[in-house]
């Protein structure tokens, strides 16, 4: 299981340090939440924050593009240092070919789902994906409670995945705490993304050892 915390819950006047603590703590990637304002009712970062991360950590920066028009971002956020580029299925129309261009720059794409779209909505587009991102919360902000309902949908996407014989991760986004990491494992996630559960304790360092414990 890789932990990716997530900066939008972290302390942005000392980012770099925070970063360097889940770091300590045994998270493997950072997890961005970009927002617009118009996909999602919230407005977060862009491109020169994470260009700043790629400077104070070597760890893979994990871009979660809750944006209209993602297609035209990708290129400055790979540039920036992205190295995961996840675009979701509900803003896009021309999806294959935004992963195709999110590949085509060396980083790993994933397609995102919100709590009720369907599975089915990734059919055709699946086994070009690295990795698919299950929202368990309604994308926007941070701090909400997991919804239970998408244990299930990481279960049938693990499922999928291994009937298909495909490589595709899956990672989970939202209200991931230590009540639940250990279901969250165990219905077929790789990737897991936790916010508050880490940067809203004392010690993040700490919480992320813990939160990676819960899931053993």
């Amino acid at each position: 299981m890789i932990l990716a915390p997530s900066i939008l819950s972290s302390d942005f006047s000392r980012l770099a340090e925070q970063v360097a603590e889940v770091k300590r703590g045994g998270a493997g990637m950072v997890h961005v939440d970009v927002m617009d304002g118009h996909f999602v009712p919230n407005i977060t970062l862009g491109p020169p924050i994470v260009r700043s991360l790629r400077k104070a950590t070597d760890l893979p920066l994990d871009c979660h593009l809750m944006i209209e028009n993602a297609e035209r971002w990708v290129d400055a956020f790979v540039d920036a240092g992205a190295d995961w580029v996840s675009v979701h299925v509900e803003a896009l129309v021309h999806l294959e070919r935004t992963v195709a261009q999110i590949k085509g720059r060396g980083a790993k794409a994933g397609v995102a789902l919100n709590p009720a779209t369907p599975l089915s909505a990734l059919e055709e587009i699946l086994p070009e994906l690295d990795f698919v991102l299950v929202m368990s919360v309604n994308p926007g902000f941070g701090g909400q409670g997991f919804i239970p309902s998408c244990l299930d949908k990481v279960r049938r996407a693990r499922a999928q995945i291994r009937e298909r014989g495909l490589s595709c991760q899956i990672e989970v986004d939202g209200g991931v705490d230590a009540s639940n990491v250990a279901a969250v494992v165990q219905a077929g996630a790789d990737v897991i993304v936790a916010g508050n559960a880490i940067y809203g304790q004392a010690d993040a360092a700490a919480a992320a050892r813990r939160l990676i414990e819960a899931a053993r």
